[in-house]
């Protein structure tokens, strides 16, 4: 049974790319645009991992990872940053807030198909 990833970015040709390139890897992709659906989402299908860019309409991808950490059904999701603020107080406040990873963007595809298969791995971080 393949691995669930909900994509929560906001930018249209990233949200594409991102699930061409997960399903091809063999993943289950659902895309959503905003902080609020990604949330909904996350509740409803529970995804094994959360692709979650920080800067998202109506919710925070902050807010949204932080929801996510404080919900008990949801404690086995992953959650990787993805964002084009590469500032290290960015990072910071991503781990604080619980996010098992941070990319920035743009990144490379190699690296991010890496990252998630890591993060999927029984028993990662």
């Amino acid at each position: 049974m393949p691995k669930k990833i909900l994509i929560a970015e906001d930018e249209p040709s990233i949200a594409l790319y991102l699930e061409f390139l997960l399903r091809n890897a063999g993943y289950e992709v659902a895309v959503t645009r905003n902080g609020n659906e990604a949330l909904q989402m996350s509740e409803r299908e529970r995804p094994d991992l959360v692709v979650l860019d920080i800067m998202l309409p109506l919710l925070s991808g902050f807010e949204v990872c932080r929801r996510i950490r404080e919900n008990e059904k949801l404690g086995h999701t992953k959650i990787l940053m993805l964002t084009a603020r590469g500032h290290e107080s960015a990072m910071e406040k991503s781990l604080m807030l619980g996010a098992n990873a941070y990319m920035t963007k743009p990144f490379s595809t190699r690296d991010l198909v890496g990252k998630i298969g890591e993060l999927l791995l029984p028993g990662a971080a």
